[in-house]
């Protein structure tokens, strides 16, 4: 089975979430083939060269590959590859499954959080995500998780279920 890791991959918390994700699903899920870009040093070793048809063309035939996408939507945006990755796979008609760890999601219940949002729309205590990406990710069949644990029991799930 083969899925692929979508997220920023130039800074180093990016790079250290990326290996933390990679790490895990492949501990919990036995032979899984994890594509994560950083670990392709042909066209992600930035002290080498690649260009932008070598790379688009190298992660197409990976993401065309993949049963599954990971994608990572934490940031202040949705890291525009991750975005395009998402849209790219969601045409392949396979489930994304999301990770979106921002603390602004706590809380969503909290009173005095909806009544400031309400009364202005400035004091928003709560976090937005582009609707439409997030659409995409909802309608493939994935989901959105708030740790790493939690996304990956929803693809051991996704699995089980499948079979």
């Amino acid at each position: 089975m083969k899925a692929y890791l979508a997220n920023g991959l130039f800074g180093m918390g990016d790079r250290l979430l990326n290996s933390l994700i990679a790490s895990e699903v492949r501990k919990e899920i036995q032979g899984i083939d994890l594509y994560v870009p950083q670990e392709n040093a042909e066209i992600n070793d930035k002290s080498l060269y690649a260009d932008s048809i070598s790379i688009a063309k190298g992660d197409m035939d990976r993401l065309k590959e993949s049963e599954f996408l990971i994608a990572v939507i934490d940031g202040v945006e949705i890291d525009s590859g991750v975005a395009a990755e998402i849209g790219a796979f969601y045409m392949m008609n396979r489930p994304i499954f999301a990770l979106f760890t921002d603390v602004r999601q706590e809380g969503r219940d909290n009173e005095k959080k909806i009544q400031a949002l309400v009364n202005d729309g400035t004091e928003n205590q709560f976090v937005y995500r582009n609707l439409f990406v997030i659409g995409l990710i909802k309608e493939s069949g994935g989901n959105i998780y708030p740790t790493v644990e939690q996304l990956v029991y929803g693809i051991k799930e996704y699995i089980k279920h499948r079979d």
